[in-house]
C-alpha cells in the first residue's frame, strides 16, 4: 500500500433532523441526515405521503383503472 494517499478513518458523529444522534465510522467528523432509522417509514411502520400536485390520486387512480 502506498503512503499518504488513504484517507484517515475516524469515528463521526451523525445528526438527524428528527434529532437523533449517532455514532459511526467514517473518513468525515460530522454528517447531517434528513432520515435515520428512528423517523425512516420502514423502521417506524408509519406512512408519510408528500402529495405534490396531486400526482398521489392520479397514480392510485391509474392503479385501481389498471386492477379491473
Amino acid at each position: 500500500m502506498r503512503a499518504e494517499i488513504h484517507p484517515q478513518f475516524q469515528q463521526a458523529q451523525v445528526h438527524c433532523v428528527c434529532g437523533n444522534e449517532f455514532t459511526v465510522g467514517s473518513t468525515v467528523e460530522k454528517i447531517r441526515v434528513e432520515v435515520c432509522n428512528k423517523c425512516h417509514p420502514f423502521y417506524t411502520g408509519t406512512q408519510n405521503i408528500v402529495d405534490t400536485a396531486g400526482q398521489v390520486e392520479r397514480f392510485q387512480k391509474r392503479l385501481e383503472r389498471s386492477l379491473r
